[in-house]
């Protein structure tokens, strides 16, 4: 999506490594500006209007951190056809996972997204707190997931979730849970699918944290298939898999899966 003319002059390395310190340490400060907020407004609120204001504050904060991203550290994103879902009503959003970006991008557009999210990022001491004032959901029970992906799509919610499980690593795309076949049968609500195709591998699978990113960065998310609440929960996770690696195997090669 992008081509680098300046890989390996060392002037623009250097660059990378103070991108990479901004981005990280950016959203490290944003997390720990809005940690004891959260903390605070989860134990005095109602928990809907605390819901509704953590998931609002995250999608903005979100947001932010992109801009900053824009601004300072050579990242392009493209993420216009995402806000065409905000007025559409409760959706379950599933997408391909190649990035740590990935969650990032979808809730920065989506206000009144619920992220179905590890049980350990749940329990992390700079993300938990906000997980849980905007009611996000753990991923430790597979019923409670269903029953509580249920209960937020029926109040009108996004409810954003990634089919893999995990960030992508066999590519062009793993092979999907049959959760998001269950949650659909079980709400009887859609499900919008969004391709991401990110330029460079930054923050994939098998990229290191604190390894420098190859700049410039493009990441564009586009609206993919809507499937119907399935009624056979085997055959729509395996057209789901269809789906996904059709888009992406034959017209799109994923530099995600190279981590030279």
């Amino acid at each position: 999506m992008t081509d680098r003319p300046r890989a390996g002059n060392p002037l623009w390395m250097a660059y990378e490594y103070l991108a990479m310190v901004v981005g990280l340490g950016a959203l490290a400060v944003l997390c720990l500006i809005w940690l004891p907020c959260a903390l605070v407004l989860d134990f005095l609120l109602p928990r809907k209007l605390g819901q509704t204001v953590g998931r609002a504050v995250i999608s903005w904060g979100f947001r932010f951190y992109l801009g900053i991203l824009s601004a300072f550290c050579a990242c392009r994103f493209e993420l216009d056809e995402i806000d065409r879902l905000c007025d559409q009503g409760p959706l379950i959003v599933a997408a391909n996972h190649p990035s740590l970006l990935d969650a990032v991008m979808i809730v920065s557009r989506l206000p009144n997204a619920v992220c179905v999210m590890k049980a350990a990022l749940m329990d992390n001491l700079l993300f938990g707190a906000a997980a849980r004032l905007a009611r996000y959901i753990r991923n430790d029970a597979a019923l409670d997931v269903i029953l509580g992906a249920r209960d937020e799509l029926q109040q009108g919610a996004h409810l954003v979730i990634f089919p893999e499980g995990s960030r992508t690593l066999d590519f062009p795309f793993g092979a999907s849970s049959p959760s998001v076949g269950l949650i659909a049968n079980r709400s009887k609500v859609d499900v919008q699918t969004l391709l991401i195709e990110f330029s460079t591998p930054y923050l994939g699978k098998a990229w290191p944290l604190f390894r420098r990113p190859e700049l410039p960065l493009t990441c564009r998310v586009r609206l993919g298939r809507r499937f119907p609440p399935p009624a056979n929960i085997q055959t729509f996770t395996a057209e789901l898999d269809a789906y996904f690696n059709f888009e992406f195997g034959q017209n799109f090669r994923s530099t995600v899966a190279i981590a030279a």
